[in-house]
């Protein structure tokens, strides 16, 4: 689906939802004291995971999934799974990196995370956003434009990194958020989504994961993050849906 597709979709609903914009606001308020906040997850930001030959070097950097939140520790959320995965993938270890905050966006990101991350040159960046430009309504044509910028500037310093990006949140799946709210960031994530998969598409070496239709029971730590479950299921179709997609 084109860009300007769906940009006149966004603006359009927009239009159209506006008279109902404080009730959304209210339930979302609402939404948010029911669900709680649940902290980062805990201990350290750098590990390794898997065996064998000398370990290939992979950056996690993002939102709240990065940080961890949902997970006791990062071994246990999205780096640890994933460079587990990962590992067994390319038959050698994976020495990740975790750069994450809560409640950050993609151009939040560039300003805010990327002057952080460690003088290292890594084979392999996890891109863990697009939670927040739902939930902060951000349109797709902005979201486009921040991560192509995102992207670029993390290729200059690392030329040969793959880069793989988590799904636009599948926000339908909640248990938890209430209707209509649930239905409206659930038809915003479908725009993200498609817009994700069609700028990806033109660009090298850099792998988008399609948005679930299913998550199994526990998947959820609060309704809306991942569990530990969640984090190791999560890992796990990634790797295999990259393997089938673009068989890699």
């Amino acid at each position: 689906m084109s860009l300007k597709i769906l940009q006149t979709k966004y603006f359009v609903w927009g239009t159209l939802l506006a008279p109902v914009v404080p009730f959304l606001y209210l339930q979302g308020r609402y939404a948010r004291y029911k669900i709680g906040r649940l902290p980062d997850a805990s201990g350290p930001t750098i590990g390794t995971s898997g065996e064998g030959g000398e370990p290939v070097r992979m950056l996690v950097i993002g939102e709240s999934t990065a940080a961890g939140v949902g997970a006791r520790t990062h071994e246990e959320a999205l780096a640890g799974n994933f460079a587990r995965n990962l590992s067994r993938k390319i038959g050698r270890a994976v020495a990740w990196t975790v750069v994450g905050r809560s409640g950050i966006t993609i151009g939040e990101t560039i300003g805010e995370l990327v002057p952080t991350i460690p003088d290292e040159d890594y084979d392999y960046i996890m891109l863990a956003l697009c939670g927040n430009e739902v939930l902060k309504l951000n349109s797709p044509g902005r979201s486009r434009r921040d991560m192509i910028r995102l992207i670029g500037i993390l290729r200059k310093s690392n030329p040969r990194a793959t880069f793989f990006m988590t799904n636009a949140p599948a926000v339908r799946l909640s248990p938890i958020l209430p209707n209509p709210l649930k239905a409206v960031l659930g038809a915003l994530s479908a725009l993200h989504d498609a817009n994700a998969r069609d700028y990806t598409s033109r660009l090298e070496r850099v792998y988008y994961f399609r948005q679930p239709t299913y998550v199994p029971e526990g998947f959820f730590a609060d309704g809306i993050h991942p569990s530990e479950l969640g984090y190791r299921v999560w890992s796990e179709r990634m790797i295999e849906y990259f393997e089938q997609e673009y068989g890699w």
